[in-house]
C-alpha cells in the first residue's frame, strides 16, 4: 500500500486515500469531470499501484485515453460453487503440479479473501406443490454431491483466505447484496471502496450499491485470488439517464426487461453503464438490483448506480450495523462517490430512457432481450384461443413456473405482489393447473420470513408455490424432472411446451429438455401464467376463470395496487429478519485445530472431482497455429450454453453415456454443471446443445440442428463428441468460425477448457463477449477478430479448409489467417489479435493462466533459495 495521499478521514479514526489531490495534482478540475467508476478506479490506483506507473496510470483516466494497460486490484473474490469449486479444483491441481516439481503445495492459497456460497446444486425434483419439497430436494442434493461437498470441505480446512457458505442458505448474489458487501472497506485502518469480482456473469448486482462488481471467469478469478493484479484498459463508460417515473402496476422486472431490449440495441457490449437522473434517483435499491443483475444481458461489464440515500436507506433495512451505515456516507460524502458529488460528471456517450414509457413485458420465446408487452402477446402470435381437448394439455402449456433467481426474489415488492395476486387468486377460487409444476425459490431466506410476516406465504402455498429451496434452480437449468405422465404427452403428441420464470436467462435449451421455449416475467406474472396454464393465453384480456357467481375474472381484478404492495412491504420487511438470518450464517467458526494433507486425495472413481490435465500432454505442448481444420462453423449469437450447457444430462447423451459407463444410475446424472470439476464428463458437454447450428452439419442438403459435426477430409457428419474424439486421436488441431457475439452468456470457464481439451488452438469471430475471450486467453485459445464487413459468409466458408495463423502476437496486432480451400486455393484473410493487454499475451504465450502462475511460482522459489 502506497502512503502518498493518505489522509485521516473526517468524522472517523480511520484514514483514506485522497484521490481527488491525486488527480488534481496532474490536471487541476478533472476530478469533478470525471465519472463514477473512473473515481473508483482512480482510488485502486493511488493506494495499491506502483508509485513509478501511478502517474502514467492516472492519465489514462484523466485524460480518457485507452493506449496503456494499469492494473487494478479488486478487495475479494466471491464464487458460486459450480465456477468456484472448479476455479478450487485448478488450485488443488496447481498444487499437486508444484509439488512434483519439487515446489512447496502448502504456499498455493488465495491470497485475495474468497467467498464461496453452495447454492448452484440443487435441482427442483420435488415442486412448491409438495409440502416436504425443501428437506427432499436438499435431501437429494446431499446424495447426489457427496464427492462435491467433501471436496468442497477439504478446500475450507487445506487453503487459507477461503469462506465457504454451506447450501441451503441462498444465492450469492443476493447474499452478496444483503450481507456480505460492506460499499465501504476497511483494513490496516484505511477506509476504502468495496470492490471484487465473482465466477458469474451476475455478479454486477451489488452494482446497485455504488460496489464495482463484475463477472468474470474461473480462470481470470483464479488470477486474482493468487494475488495477481487484473490488468484492463481504460473502459468504455457510459452514462445512462433515467427519467419520469414507472406507471401503476410496472414491476422493476417490466423496467430491466425493457432496458435489456433498449441497451442491446445501443451496443454497450463490455461497457461499464452508469444510471443517474431523477428517475435513478426514485428506485428502491431493490429495484436498482434488479436492474444491475442484469448487465450481462445488456452485453455491458457493470451497471452501476452513484451511492445516495436510497443506499443508506437500503443498508439500515438489511440491518447492517450503525457504524458501517455512517461511514458509508462520510466516505462517500468526502470522496465525491456521493451522488449530488457527481452532477458535472461527463461522459463519452448519455443514453437517455424514460421509465413511464416502460408496460408490463415478458421476454422471449428465446432470449432476455427479446422484449414483448403482454398487451401485444396475440398479435406477435404468442398467445390466442387455441382449442384444446378436454383431459389434454393445451397447445403452449406452461410445464414449469418457477419465481426464481436472485434477479427477482431480492426485490421485496416483487415478492409482496407475487404472494398478493396468490392471495387475491385464492379468494375468488382460481388454482394452478394440474400440469405445472411450480416452484419458489428465493435467494435468501430472508424472503420466507418478511412472506410469513406478511401472511403471504401460505397464500402461495396453496397454489403450489411453496419453498422448494433457498438456492439457484430453475433458471439455472435446475428445473428437476417432470411428472412422468405429464413428459410422455408432451413426447407422444409432440406438444410445444413452454416455461415462465422470474430469471435473467431463457435461452434455448437451458429451462427444461422438454420446455421448448421460455418466458422471463415478473414473479406476479409467474403465478398469473401458473393459473392460465398456457403461454397461447392473452394474461391482459383473457378469462383465468369464473368467481363463485360464474363472474369472469380477469388479471385486472387480481392484480394488487401499488399502494398495497407498499405498505405491506413498509410493515412486513424488517432489519431484525436479515440479522436473524446473516448473524449466524458469518458468526466466526473456532477452529478446532483440525489438520488436512496440502494435496487432495483425488477418487479415481468420481465423476464430479479429477485432477485437472493442464500440465500434461498436448495441453503443456506448444499450438502450432498451422493446419488447422473447423471444428463447427457458426453465426451469430452463440452462447455459452451452446458451448458447455448447464442443464439436466440425458442418458443418450455422450455425457450420459460415459457416466452410465462408470456406474452412475440415471436419476442421479444431475446437471452438465456439477460435474464441471470433472473433465472427462465436463468435455463431454462440448457443444452438446440440441439447439446448436454447425453451419458444417449438412444432411441431405439442409443444415441439421443438434449436437453435430462433419470429420474432414472424410466429409462425414457426426455427434460432436465422436469427433472431437476422433480429432483427438489424430493430434488434429483445430479452429472455430463464428459470426457476432460470440459466447453470451454465463460465466463459465468450461466454455473455454472444453474446446481447449478438444484441441482447439484458435477462434475467428465478428466478435466476443468480454467474459469468454478472456476465458479463451486464460486457458490458452487464441481469440482471432474479422475486420469489419468480413465474415464466414463474405469469404465462402464452409469447412472443407485448413487454416493458418501468421503473425507477431502483440497486443490488438493485425495477424493473418491463412485459408487453404479444398481446391487448393489459398486466401490471406487480416484478422484483429484479440490479446488486449501485453499480460493477456503473457498469459497466452505461457499456456494459459494456470500454466503461467506455475512457471512464476517455481521461479520465484528457485530465487528464493
Amino acid at each position: 500500500m502506497n502512503t502518498a495521499h493518505r489522509k485521516p478521514l473526517p468524522g472517523t479514526k480511520l484514514d483514506y486515500f485522497d484521490t481527488r489531490a491525486a488527480v488534481e495534482a496532474i490536471q487541476p478540475g478533472a476530478y469533478d469531470k470525471l465519472p463514477y467508476t473512473s473515481r473508483v478506479l482512480a482510488e485502486n490506483l493511488v493506494r495499491r499501484c506502483d508509485p513509478l506507473m501511478l502517474t502514467a496510470s492516472l492519465k489514462q483516466i484523466i485524460e480518457r485515453k485507452r493506449d496503456l494497460d494499469f492494473p487494478w486490484f479488486p478487495a475479494r473474490v466471491v464464487c458460486h460453487d459450480i465456477l468456484g469449486q472448479t476455479a478450487l479444483v485448478d488450485l488443488a491441481g496447481l498444487r499437486d503440479a508444484i509439488a512434483l516439481e519439487g515446489g512447496d503445495p502448502a504456499m498455493v492459497n488465495p491470497v485475495v479473501p474468497t467467498q464461496l456460497v453452495v447454492d448452484h446444486s440443487l435441482a427442483v425434483e420435488c415442486g412448491g406443490f409438495d409440502p416436504d419439497a425443501f428437506d427432499k430436494n436438499r435431501a437429494i442434493e446431499d446424495r447426489r454431491n457427496e464427492d462435491r461437498f467433501d471436496f468442497i470441505n477439504w478446500t475450507k480446512k487445506a487453503f487459507k483466505n477461503v469462506d465457504v457458505i454451506p447450501p441451503g442458505n441462498g444465492i450469492l448474489h443476493q447474499i452478496n447484496l444483503e450481507r456480505m458487501s460492506p460499499v465501504i472497506q476497511v483494513k490496516g485502518n484505511v477506509a476504502y471502496p468495496d470492490t471484487l469480482v465473482g465466477t458469474d456473469s451476475h455478479t454486477p448486482m451489488v452494482d446497485a450499491l455504488g460496489v464495482i462488481a463484475i463477472g468474470v471467469g474461473g480462470l481470470e478469478a483464479e488470477s486474482v485470488m493468487l494475488g495477481r493484479a487484473s490488468y484492463m484498459r481504460l473502459p468504455d463508460i457510459i452514462g445512462v439517464e433515467l427519467t419520469g417515473k414507472p406507471q401503476p402496476g410496472i414491476t422493476a422486472t417490466d423496467i430491466v426487461l425493457a432496458l435489456t431490449e433498449f441497451l442491446r440495441a445501443s451496443k454497450v457490449v463490455s461497457s461499464y453503464l452508469e444510471f443517474f437522473g431523477e428517475g435513478a434517483s426514485t428506485l428502491t435499491l431493490g429495484d436498482r438490483a434488479t436492474i444491475s443483475n442484469m448487465a450481462p444481458e445488456f452485453g455491458s461489464t457493470a451497471a452501476m448506480f452513484y451511492i445516495d440515500e436510497q443506499t443508506i436507506k437500503y443498508l439500515k433495512l438489511t440491518g447492517r450495523d450503525d457504524e458501517l451505515v455512517k461511514l458509508v456516507e462520510i466516505y462517500a460524502k468526502e470522496t465525491g462517490l456521493w451522488a449530488d458529488s457527481l452532477k458535472n460528471a461527463e461522459y463519452e456517450r448519455v443514453l437517455s430512457f424514460d421509465l413511464s414509457t416502460v408496460v408490463r413485458n415478458i421476454a422471449g420465446p428465446s432470449n432476455p432481450h427479446k422484449r414483448v408487452p403482454t398487451s401485444e402477446l396475440a398479435a406477435r402470435g404468442i398467445s390466442g384461443t387455441v382449442e384444446n381437448e378436454p383431459g389434454l394439455m393445451p397447445d403452449g402449456a406452461v410445464i414449469i413456473a418457477a419465481i426464481t433467481s436472485c434477479t427477482n426474489t431480492n426485490n421485496p415488492r416483487n415478492m409482496i405482489a407475487a404472494g398478493l395476486i396468490a392471495r387475491n387468486a385464492n379468494r375468488l377460487g382460481l388454482a394452478r393447473k394440474p400440469w405445472v409444476k411450480s416452484s419458489l425459490a428465493p435467494g435468501s431466506k430472508t424472503v420466507a420470513l418478511y412472506l410469513e410476516e406478511a401472511g403471504l406465504m401460505p397464500e402461495l402455498e396453496s397454489l403450489g408455490f411453496g419453498v422448494v429451496a433457498f438456492a439457484c434452480t430453475t433458471c439455472n437449468g435446475m428445473s428437476g424432472a417432470l411428472d412422468p405422465v405429464i413428459q410422455q404427452e408432451i413426447i407422444d403428441r409432440d406438444l410445444y411446451a413452454t416455461a415462465v420464470l422470474s430469471g435473467n436467462r431463457n435461452f434455448d435449451g437451458r429451462i427444461h429438455p422438454y420446455a421448448k421455449q421460455a418466458f422471463l416475467a415478473s414473479p406476479p406474472l409467474v403465478v398469473a401464467y401458473a393459473i392460465a396454464g398456457t403461454i397461447r393465453f392473452d394474461i391482459e384480456k383473457d378469462i383465468l376463470g369464473l368467481d363463485a357467481n360464474g363472474n369472469p375474472i380477469r388479471l385486472a381484478d387480481i392484480w394488487p395496487s401499488d399502494e398495497e404492495i407498499d405498505a405491506i412491504v413498509a410493515s412486513s420487511v424488517k432489519p431484525d429478519q436479515f440479522r436473524k438470518v446473516y448473524t449466524p450464517m458469518f458468526a466466526v467458526q473456532a477452529d478446532n485445530g483440525e489438520k488436512v494433507s496440502p494435496l487432495y486425495d483425488w477418487r479415481a472413481q468420481s465423476t464430479y472431482i479429477r485432477r485437472p490435465p493442464y500440465w500434461e500432454g498436448a495441453l503443456a505442448g506448444e499450438r502450432s497455429l498451422k493446419g488447422m481444420r473447423p471444428l463447427a462453423v457458426l453465426g451469430d449469437n452463440i452462447t455459452t450454453d451452446h458451448l458447455s450447457p448447464s442443464n439436466a444430462i440425458m442418458l443418450n447423451s455422450a455425457a450420459g453415456e460415459y457416466l452410465a459407463k462408470m456406474g452412475l444410475p440415471e436419476e442421479d446424472f444431475n446437471s452438465y454443471a456439477t460435474h464441471r470439476g470433472d473433465h472427462l464428463t465436463a468435455q463431454r458437454a462440448t457443444f452438446a446443445n440440441p439447439t446448436l447450428i454447425n453451419e458444417m452439419a449438412v444432411v441431405d442438403g439442409k443444415v441439421k440442428a443438434g449436437s453435430l459435426a462433419r470429420v474432414e477430409p472424410e466429409g462425414k457428419v457426426t455427434r460432436m463428441w465422436e469427433a472431437i474424439e476422433t480429432y483427438m486421436e489424430r493430434k488434429q488441431p483445430l479452429i472455430i468460425v463464428a459470426g457476432a457475439d460470440y459466447g453470451q452468456g454465463s460465466s463459465r470457464d468450461w466454455a473455454a477448457k472444453g474446446v481447449r481439451l478438444a484441441g482447439v488452438e484458435a477462434i475467428v469471430a465478428e466478435g466476443f463477449e468480454r467474459i469468454h475471450r478472456t476465458n479463451l486467453v486464460g486457458m490458452g485459445v487464441l481469440p482471432l477478430e474479422f475486420k469489419a464487413g468480413v465474415n464466414r459468409l463474405t469469404l465462402g466458408l464452409d469447412g472443407t479448409e485448413t487454416y493458418d495463423v501468421v503473425g507477431d502476437r502483440t497486443p490488438r496486432a493485425t495477424l493473418t489467417l491463412v485459408v487453404n480451400r479444398k481446391n487448393g486455393e489459398r486466401l490471406e484473410v487480416p484478422v484483429t489479435c484479440r490479446l488486449d493487454t501485453a499480460e493477456e499475451v503473457s498469459i497466452y504465450e505461457a499456456g494459459g493462466v494456470l500454466q503461467r502462475f506455475a512457471q512464476d511460482f517455481l521461479a520465484s522459489s528457485v530465487k528464493a533459495a
